[in-house]
């Protein structure tokens, strides 16, 4: 239960930073290789760790998802206070 979900909430708060850096690129017509590159991973990120999961922690894979989703939301309504 443990790892998996310490992998999850690791694996969120990655993918949250990447995300922001992404948009910021996005919307501030900073768009290069670089930013398209986050955005690529941005999305590929929860593919590798929930496969990673399957075949390392499978017990722990619910967990994991779960810690990162909540991460993800918990982040972006964070943000979105901190903006307003």
């Amino acid at each position: 239960m443990l790892p998996g979900l310490v992998v999850g909430v690791a694996s969120g708060l990655l993918q949250f930073w990447m995300l922001v850096r992404f948009t910021k690129a996005v919307t501030g017509n900073g768009l290069n290789k670089k930013s398209i590159l986050l955005g690529i991973s941005q999305f590929l990120l929860p593919l590798a760790v929930l496969l990673g999961c399957v075949f390392l922690l499978r017990d722990s894979l619910l967990w994991a998802a779960s810690g990162m989703a909540a991460v993800l939301i918990v982040c972006a309504v964070a943000r979105f206070l901190k903006k307003r």
